[in-house]
């Protein structure tokens, strides 16, 4: 038996694939997972798989369709979260970076086109 993310409606295998994909993408994404467990399970962030499960499914609708794959796992130690927020502002310096090369490729790139037009 699966079930119906209550925040999003992602479709998930059991309880504990539930509670993984409730708690990885408040992790990660912050926004509505995170507000929901806030609200409904306070101190998620220190809580396990298990006993997060049996918090969510409460919450959840029960399906007896095929689950859609899920991508999802957390299996982040408690306390988890600190790691995430101060590797926040890493990830927004990685990816102002990438986006300059991304610009200087393509600036390269159409540069290296004009000139093949002009020979």
């Amino acid at each position: 038996m699966g079930y119906l993310c209550p925040v999003c409606g992602v479709e998930t295998a059991d309880g504990e694939h539930l509670a993984n994909h409730v708690a990885f993408t408040a992790l990660t994404r912050g926004g509505d997972h995170e507000a929901w467990l806030d609200e409904h399970a306070p101190g998620w962030a220190d809580s396990g798989p298990a006993e997060l499960a049996d918090t969510v499914v409460g919450h959840a609708t029960e399906t007896d369709a095929e689950p859609v794959s899920e991508a999802h796992t957390h299996d982040a130690p408690a306390g988890a979260r600190a790691s995430v927020d101060a590797s926040a502002a890493d990830s927004d310096d990685v990816l102002a970076e990438a986006r300059e090369l991304t610009a200087a490729m393509y600036a390269a790139s159409a540069d290296d086109n004009g000139d093949s037009e002009n020979e």
